[in-house]
């Protein structure tokens, strides 16, 4: 008895994975693509005081990190190495390393933004070549009759 049920379930299984997986590719290319063109329509330019990349200008998650740090940087550096959190709520001071936390806070998020782009990239890219593999198996497991005896057992 041959029956390509399961088969035909595999071929299905796989169509969709794959086109979750080219979903995902196009998704993650899309958001990363946005992001860049959001931060370079900022025209931020990396300190050329930074410790990597100075003066690049700010598209992509390396440039972003960099002028994050940096801005840590020069925020201690004005208010005397103390954080937000240290200087008195009077002191001018606090304005200044209050900027450079927000600062910081949105180039790490575009920094987290490019991440997870990339892991949705990579992750469809899985998807595909899992979803080729299981298609190519399961068009080699077709042409097997399932439910037959192998013909050595039979003539034992």
């Amino acid at each position: 008895m041959s029956s390509n049920s399961g088969s035909g379930s595999a071929k299905w299984i796989s169509i969709v994975v794959m086109v979750v997986g080219a979903f995902m590719v196009i998704a993650g290319a899309v958001t990363y693509a946005q992001v860049s063109s959001t931060l370079a329509a900022e025209n931020i330019t990396v300190a050329d005081d930074a410790s990597c990349l100075g003066g690049a200008t700010v598209d992509g998650p390396f440039a972003a990190y960099c002028q994050a740090d940096i801005i840590a940087h020069h925020a201690l550096e004005a208010t005397g190495g103390k954080t937000y959190a240290e200087l008195d709520r009077e002191d001018p001071l606090r304005a200044v390393a209050m900027n450079g936390s927000f600062l910081r806070a949105s180039l790490f998020t575009s920094v987290v933004a490019f991440g997870v782009a990339a892991m949705a990239i990579g992750v469809g890219i899985v998807f595909i070549l899992l979803g080729v593999a299981v298609l190519n198996l399961s068009s080699r497991a077709g042409g097997v009759a399932t439910g037959a005896a192998p013909k050595a057992a039979a003539s034992a």
